[in-house]
């Protein structure tokens, strides 16, 4: 397949081709774009150096599959147009809440794969490991409530945002007083500091990014109306996202077997006792990894968890990649289909 990737030189496109290239995608041509400022530079492929290009009108005519890992202004600019040639994977958050736009987790609901225009959307990092473990606690329990607060790495704000969490904690090292610029990233210090706001606020005081783990995740379990709050979080970690979730369930937990209910998830790796996942463990691994499973006597059938996931592989580009690769196996399901009549 011919494959473009905008955002090529970002975290989350350069993770794309990497697991392109580590999944052994079939790619007959990769075709990378970004801004102009990166316009021209070379980037790793497999055995070949690829020159990064500037997007232009006639660029996707040639494209099977698009993914792209931009902000959602360029999102909006490009994929209407992209879309009339190739399949669009959208990491930004323009189509997400689209009704005619799948927002797609594999394990939870590759089968409205199959419903796509020509365009797939791929959910918030935050969102994927989120419902990754609700599905199932739904399919067996029922889920009547959720609280979910996020502790998300600098690495979920791009590459500036990490640049500047690293300067900032050797300043921090050698006691140095950390400015802040008019053009930085975050508004307060992040070494050394958390900072419980990840997006503008609305008038309720949610944040952007909570917005989006509410209705997204209302969206992905086709339950519009769970009662689903959340507070997200920046803390001074440079890649993985964690998440403290407490769940009230329809049905009286059994840890036990909620322990074997998430066991039989595809990519999620359980936690035994009072053990627990973090950060540095879970760097570059594609699963989502649970821990310090117990009840919360909170609520009459309350569950607490501990969930950690790499946000640039699993929360992002290995959810993209896995799209893709549903949509060749669909394709092939089909053509099997067609050649037994």
């Amino acid at each position: 397949m011919n494959i473009g990737v905008v955002g090529a030189t970002g975290l989350v496109g350069e993770k794309v081709i990497r697991i392109l290239e580590e999944r052994k995608f079939p790619v007959t041509k990769l075709t990378p774009f970004s801004s102009e400022k990166s316009a021209g530079s070379k980037i790793k492929f497999c055995a070949d150096e690829i020159t990064v290009e500037i997007i232009k009108e006639n660029s996707f005519k040639n494209l099977d599959i698009c993914f792209f890992a931009v902000d959602d202004a360029l999102a909006k600019e490009w994929i209407p147009i992209a879309k009339k040639h190739c399949i669009v994977i959208d990491k930004s958050s323009a189509y997400r809440l689209d009704k005619n736009v799948p927002l797609i987790v594999p394990e939870v609901n590759a089968e409205k794969i199959s419903k796509h225009q020509n365009l797939i959307a791929n959910p918030n990092c935050t969102t994927i490991p989120l419902v990754m473990v609700l599905s199932s606690l739904q399919k067996t329990f029922g889920i009547k409530r959720v609280i979910v607060t996020s502790f998300q790495s600098v690495s979920g704000a791009g590459k500036d945002a990490v640049n500047e969490f690293i300067y900032e904690t050797e300043l921090l090292a050698f006691g140095a007083e950390i400015k802040k610029e008019p053009d930085s990233v975050f508004s307060s210090a992040i070494a050394g500091n958390i900072i419980p706001q990840i997006g503008s606020f609305d008038k309720s005081g949610f944040t952007v990014e909570e917005k989006k783990v509410i209705e997204e995740t209302r969206k992905i379990l086709e339950l519009p109306d769970l009662s689903i709050s959340a507070t997200c979080v920046r803390v001074p970690v440079k890649i993985c996202h964690s998440l403290s979730v407490d769940v009230e369930l329809e049905k009286q937990p059994d840890i036990d077997k909620i322990i074997k209910t998430l066991k039989t998830m595809p990519n999620i790796k359980v936690y035994p006792d009072n053990k627990y996942p973090m950060p540095v463990d879970c760097e570059n691994k594609d699963e989502v990894f649970v821990g310090r499973i117990r009840r919360d006597w909170a609520f009459e059938n309350g569950v607490a968890m501990w969930i950690v996931t790499d946000n640039l592989r699993k929360g992002a580009a290995t959810n993209a990649v896995q799209i893709a690769e549903k949509i060749i196996e669909l394709q092939l399901n089909k053509n099997s289909m067609l050649s037994s009549y």
